[in-house]
């Protein structure tokens, strides 16, 4: 699935990835492949990426939304 991650500077992250966590205010959440469409306003933590690679990727975020829609994942993010 595809992954953005944005803030008001700069483009963090864009790449092909098997899941995605993100801190939201309910509680972290994954993101797997055929994840139901979400929106999810998020709060201070990290955001974990796996890549196609098994690597992880973190990236600390004080804030954001983030929105799940077709395998297309955009997170809006506060670094």
């Amino acid at each position: 699935m595809k992954v953005e991650i944005i803030t008001p500077e700069a483009s963090l992250f864009k790449g092909e990835v098997q899941k995605v966590t993100v801190p939201s205010m309910q509680g972290p959440f994954t993101m797997l492949e055929h994840h139901a469409p979400i929106v999810a306003i998020l709060e201070a933590g990290k955001v974990v990426l796996t890549d196609m690679n098994d690597e992880q990727h973190e990236f600390a975020i004080q804030g954001g939304f983030c929105e799940q829609h077709n395998n297309e994942i955009i997170i809006c993010a506060e670094p």
